[in-house]
């Protein structure tokens, strides 16, 4: 079974955009977005995925990932079938010791949104922050992208 072990963290500053090896724009939608399992849609660039994930576990460090590459074609097709709310967003990649941080700066309705996660191998895996790393939000159920379909980061009156 794949496991899907990451830290999610706020940014602080765009300081990122020029540590990053690379970059490429990211559409996503969701066919099933309940609690505990999701099935997502991705674009990224020319190449295409369909992600199954389970429940968080682990104070939402982890959970079961299956994802697929799918034609792009079908990937169109199916983002019509999505429920409402698609995730815009470019993912920045920038390399911090073994680890690769993958910051995404949202578009459209999570516009000012600025997140970074890291994959684990394991659970006690402990990677060397980036300066541009401000607060942990593993777990906080409002940073996962399903949620930012349903409420995107624009209704957002405390952060």
């Amino acid at each position: 079974m794949a496991q899907e072990i990451e830290r999610k963290f706020l940014v602080l500053d765009p300081s990122y955009k020029h540590e990053a090896f690379s970059s490429s724009h990211i559409r996503q939608g969701y066919i099933c977005s309940e609690r505990g399992r999701t099935v997502r849609i991705r674009i990224r660039d020319t190449k295409a995925y369909i992600t199954i994930k389970g429940p968080s576990v682990d104070n939402g460090l982890s959970r079961y990932e299956f994802e697929q590459e799918i034609p792009l074609n079908d990937a169109e097709q199916l983002m019509q079938l999505c429920e409402p709310g698609i995730i815009d967003k470019t993912r920045w990649l920038v390399k911090s010791g073994s680890h690769t941080f993958e910051v995404d700066e949202f578009f459209g309705d999570n516009e000012g949104l600025v997140m970074a996660e890291v994959e684990l191998k394991s659970i006690d895996d402990i990677p060397v922050i980036p300066h541009f790393i401000g607060k942990e939000v593993t777990g906080d159920r409002r940073y996962y992208n399903s949620q930012l379909r349903q409420h995107p980061y624009c209704e957002w009156n405390n952060e």
